[in-house]
């Protein structure tokens, strides 16, 4: 009698640590369960993120490849418009010039008129006229 008390002890406490262990491990369970859901929510919205920076990363490449060519097209653009600008210098100095020797023909000519007239409108000139 003694002895089957002493096992139905051992039975009792047995089972209550099984139940204490079976607990302890139905928790545990719950707990990684309820882990792995908040990783793979984290899982998913990390791969959008990815997936998302991947995007703008190919349209930023293509972006600075399109301004690599407005760049090269603006470079040109600008060594065009230097030689257009040296160009015009160059033809403007020429006008300047052409300008400064005309107007150091004109007043010539303005002189000679002014001393033809002056001549011309001498008392001299006057009687050669009326002989």
């Amino acid at each position: 009698d003694e002895i089957t008390g002493i096992l139905e002890q051992l039975k009792e406490e047995m089972l209550k640590d099984l139940e204490d262990i079976t607990a302890t491990e139905e928790a545990a369970a719950k707990n990684f369960g309820e882990m792995m859901n908040a990783k793979k929510k984290e899982l998913a919205a990390l791969t959008a993120t990815v997936e998302t920076k991947m995007q703008q990363i190919g349209e930023l490449g293509v972006r600075v490849e399109r301004l690599k060519q407005d760049l090269s097209a603006t470079e040109t653009a600008l060594l065009e418009d230097k030689r257009y600008l040296a160009d015009l210098e160059q033809a403007c100095e020429t006008k300047k010039a052409e300008w400064e020797e005309r107007s150091k023909t004109r007043a010539e000519e303005l002189v000679a008129l002014a001393d033809t007239i002056k001549l011309l409108n001498d008392d001299d000139a006057l009687s050669l006229f009326k002989s």
